[in-house]
């Protein structure tokens, strides 16, 4: 099973490790150790809308030949939903059996032309901006909408990869891996069953 992560120019960090970090975790925790990714960009280096330098793995590579595409938000978007070469790049993903997006990359799918007739969100800020591109806005943490799933802003990123983590893996694997990552955060971890100093010492700290 192959991922792809968007990187582009004042991209959201959150957005991006949002969805990085429980997809990933598919791989770490041992779920599905067949997962790869690739960090894919139109250049060698982006910077987030701060200045984070981040390294693309795969540059300019056709995105045909992934299972799962997933799409951060950010200030960029506002840019490359009119921008040619980014979008016929984009494309190429067309194939994907499941896109996920957060934020504003909502909008880059929609400029894909992958949220047709479909029900959709993005940041609260941004609903007017997706409303053209899609069957219908809504104002949820999550939209699944079969084949393309986004999320609403910034820290929904976690909701969304962890969609995208039920999805592959099971509603039970989701479960396990939102434990090891804390969230969402209750005091003392009561609703969870445990507590952090045992979960330490039963080795399963990060």
């Amino acid at each position: 099973m192959r991922a792809a992560f968007i990187l582009f120019d004042e991209l959201t960090a959150l957005d991006l490790i949002g969805l990085y970090d429980p997809i990933t975790r598919l791989r770490s925790m041992g779920f599905r150790p067949d997962l790869v990714w690739e960090l894919c960009a139109l250049s060698p280096e982006v910077h987030d809308d701060r200045g984070l330098r981040l390294s693309a793995t795969s540059v300019g590579a056709p995105l045909s030949g992934f299972d799962i595409l997933a799409v951060p938000g950010g200030y960029g978007t506002r840019r490359l939903v009119t921008d040619t070469r980014f979008l016929d790049w984009l494309r190429t993903a067309e194939s994907v059996p499941l896109k996920a997006a957060v934020c504003t990359g909502s909008l880059l799918l929609g400029a894909a032309g992958w949220l047709a007739g479909l029900p959709a969100t993005t940041h609260p800020s941004a609903l007017s901006e997706l409303a053209p591109w899609c069957g219908e806005v809504r104002r949820d943490r999550v939209v699944d909408a079969g084949a393309v799933l986004t999320g609403g802003g910034v820290t929904a990123a976690i909701d969304v990869g962890l969609a995208v983590v039920e999805r592959v893996a099971g509603a039970a694997v989701r479960e396990q891996i939102a434990r090891q990552m804390d969230y969402p955060f209750y005091p003392f971890a009561g609703a969870l069953g445990r507590t952090p100093t045992a979960d330490h010492h039963a080795g399963r700290a990060p």
